[in-house]
């Protein structure tokens, strides 16, 4: 992905690495020329405060999200900060309420923010505790950047959160995979309109983001067809993967790593038929963990079959 080329690392925090793409500091210059806030005389300070708020706001949202996978089970290794936002890379198992938590959490940061800083707000004014207009100014600055935040990542288009939110709620209905078909389509439609107001707008960033959600969407539908085409094969009864719950696919869709030769593991009790391997885990198809195949069983196994 292109957000992961040419980022450098800042510091990790647990476990999880905080990048921040070179592109960002070009974005940084663009940005502080046109700040927010509207400060009075030598402003070039408030500006790059400003900035440095919103790249705050920005890291605690996809904290907000590595943390939620981490907490449901999930991995979450890295986090890379670039022009067009923040990109948390999480893996979280694959349900769709641990997805929905790694997901929602984000916004969640963001909407935690939203009584801290009104109240701080209501403080300076009620107190004035803030010296000077232009540390108000940017007070009010950063609300306003946080509120925006939130709203544009609750837009349903899919990769936004909102978009993925709507996936993670219609999975709960429909399924993995045409769950994510039905937010990619949905996704086209927004890009579309995130197109037109970007040229009405004449809008370069918005036009970036739409460029940017665009190909997300393309990558969401080529995935959603190729899961929906592995959840309409048939499955095995009695069994079911440990991690996400779903149960394992009937066919020779695994690998002897010996011979190489494809097998049904479950049919064959975890051994190659043709080279007698025995294998102690069995990788699941749906979320790519592996398990003990005693850890499969929803049921009493079968007796052996008797020696021919």
């Amino acid at each position: 992905m292109f957000a992961r080329n040419g980022a450098f690392r800042l510091f990790t925090f647990q476990g999880i690495g905080v990048h921040v793409h070179w592109s960002w500091f070009v974005a940084a210059m663009l940005l502080i020329q046109n700040p927010v806030g509207h400060y009075s005389g030598d402003a070039y300070l408030w500006f790059v405060l400003e900035y440095l708020a919103l790249f705050g706001i920005v890291l605690l949202h996809e904290l907000g999200h590595a943390l939620a996978c981490k907490q449901v089970g999930g991995e979450a290794h890295e986090i890379v900060l670039w022009p067009l936002g923040g990109v948390a890379f999480v893996s979280p198992p694959q349900r769709p309420g641990a997805t929905l938590w790694s997901i929602a959490a984000g916004p969640l940061v963001n909407v935690a923010l939203i009584p801290v800083l009104e109240t701080i707000n209501w403080a300076i004014h009620a107190f004035g505790w803030l010296p000077g207009v232009n540390a108000h100014i940017m007070l009010h600055a950063i609300t306003y950047i946080n509120y925006g935040i939130l709203i544009f990542n609750l837009i349903p288009v899919y990769p936004l959160d909102g978009g993925q939110i709507l996936r993670s709620l219609l999975w709960f209905v429909i399924g993995r995979g045409r769950s994510l078909l039905a937010a990619s389509v949905i996704g086209f439609a927004g890009v579309a309109v995130l197109l037109v107001l970007a040229v009405l707008g004449r809008n370069l960033w918005l036009g970036l983001i739409s460029g940017f959600v665009l190909l997300n969407c393309w990558q969401g539908l080529r995935q959603a067809m190729a899961m929906s085409r592995i959840d309409d094969l048939p499955h095995r009864k009695g069994f079911a993967c440990p991690g996400c719950q779903t149960p394992p696919h009937i066919g020779n869709y695994w690998m002897c790593s010996q011979c190489r030769t494809p097998f049904d593991t479950f049919a064959s009790r975890a051994q190659c038929p043709n080279c007698n391997t025995t294998f102690t885990t069995t990788r699941c198809m749906t979320c790519g963990s592996s398990h003990p195949l005693s850890e499969w069983h929803t049921s009493r196994p079968p007796p052996p079959p008797p020696f021919r």
